[in-house]
């Protein structure tokens, strides 16, 4: 029996599950680490097995996969342990890779690293590019609505400027810099920068430094507009081999609408390659 543990079970967790209704059924087993399982029985565990943190390392150990989607505080505390162990890890916190003592855990093994490029794509366009040296210069806008945006550190007249804006109001620009500085202030919001970051990376050394490079050069933009029903991210990539432009709006979480569905989706797929891969090394 294949044996997957997921750190978190909200929205992404959740939805994540149902999506892979099917492997359950033919035999997946789905452990999920909670702050209160009680909590989560009452809304029904979706065939997973609802365990507190207490019992992470083990765990981690019976797992033939980790699968992280509890936020980048979490990440950043638990999910190098799935590395440490060995394990095969699929980080759906991206952000987590913004902080350089987190990079060093999660890059240099023993455990292989999956990461899943959440509400956005054409990741492998300009993974492509960037491994050829084809790009210098990776930028991001993303627009959402101004009340998702609201942060513990603002202060009162901030976050009620965000919250009283209203249809046809103009729309604020909140961010403008790196993608670890991005996630510094807005941890749940812009993790698709730094994915973006990853993908660039290029090739030709350690990922731990071509990340950090990458991070240098990626430009994200985060705009609160009050005037947008879905949240969108607009790519510009250009360089020596052309130039790009992506756009992605995406419809919320059935879970949660302050969460892109897309970001499961793709989760879910990353997930499934990597049981993939691993049942193909299985069979080596």
């Amino acid at each position: 029996m294949t044996r997957v543990v997921l750190l978190g079970f909200g929205a992404i967790g959740r939805q994540l599950v149902d999506l892979l209704r099917s492997e359950l059924s033919d035999g997946l087993s789905v452990q999920a680490v909670v702050r209160d399982v009680a909590a989560h029985q009452q809304r029904g565990s979706l065939g997973a097995e609802l365990h507190d943190a207490g019992g992470w390392a083990d765990l981690v150990e019976g797992a033939d996969l980790v699968v992280e989607c509890a936020g980048v505080s979490a990440a950043r505390e638990l999910a190098p342990a799935a590395i440490a162990a060995g394990r095969g890890l699929v980080l759906t916190s991206v952000g987590a890779l913004a902080y350089a003592d987190t990079r060093e855990r999660l890059l240099h093994g023993p455990g292989r690293l999956h990461v899943t490029p959440g509400a956005i794509g054409g990741f492998d366009l300009l993974e492509a590019t960037a491994e050829a040296d084809g790009l210098d210069r990776v930028r991001i806008r993303t627009r959402k609505l101004a009340a998702s945006l609201v942060q513990p550190w603002m202060s009162d007249d901030e976050a009620e400027g965000l919250r009283t804006l209203r249809p046809g109001d103009e729309p604020v620009q909140l961010f403008a810099g790196d993608p670890a500085a991005a996630i510094e202030k807005f941890p749940g919001n812009v993790n698709v920068a730094v994915a973006l970051a990853w993908a660039t990376r290029g090739r030709g050394g350690d990922d731990a430094e071509l990340l950090t490079r990458s991070l240098e050069r990626v430009q994200v933009e985060l705009i609160a507009d009050p005037d947008a029903r879905l949240s969108s991210h607009e790519i510009l990539a250009s360089g020596t081999a052309g130039r790009f432009e992506l756009r992605f709006e995406s419809a919320p979480s059935p879970e949660n609408p302050k969460t892109s569905g897309l970001t499961a989706v793709s989760l879910a797929h990353t997930v499934r390659e990597s049981l993939a891969s691993l049942q193909h090394r299985s069979t080596r």
